[in-house]
């Protein structure tokens, strides 16, 4: 669960308002775009994409491209799912969450853990100034 914890606290850095006012968003940080999008809102969790896309047009592709789900009320963060297409694919057959894959569950997780701190190593965020904002209302007429 340590694993998880660091997850957490590492995500909350990235993105301090855990309960994300927006439904996708980027940071420009040291070397790429990083891409935040979400997946599902329930009670507790929110599952979230986290992903840089490299490439243009139809040879544009994500890498790495994990899901992770924050468990808000228990501060637990984890990777629940890694693409086959990316780079990490020895990762990607691991299967979602079942109880007798949790030994499985590590590289994943420890994949998130070291990735989420470069990305604030990057200089990554989506809390405050960097999230998305509403565009201003037209009041010239």
């Amino acid at each position: 669960m340590g694993l998880y914890e660091s997850n957490f606290r590492r995500f909350e850095r990235l993105a301090p308002e855990l309960e994300l006012p927006f439904e996708s968003a980027t940071s420009q940080g040291e070397d790429a775009v990083l891409h935040l999008r979400v997946i599902e809102r329930c009670r507790y969790t929110t599952t979230v994409n986290l992903t840089y896309w490299f490439g243009e047009g139809a040879a544009a592709h994500p890498d790495p491209d994990l899901t992770l789900r924050v468990y808000r009320d228990a501060e637990l963060a984890e990777a629940i799912y890694c693409d086959a297409r990316s780079r990490y694919a020895a990762l990607a057959g691991v299967p979602n969450i079942d109880e007798d894959v949790l030994s499985e569950q590590w590289p994943r997780n420890l994949l998130l853990n070291k990735w989420l701190a470069y990305c604030l190593a990057q200089g990554h965020g989506f809390g405050g100034a960097n999230r998305p904002r509403r565009q201003p209302a037209d009041v010239s007429g």
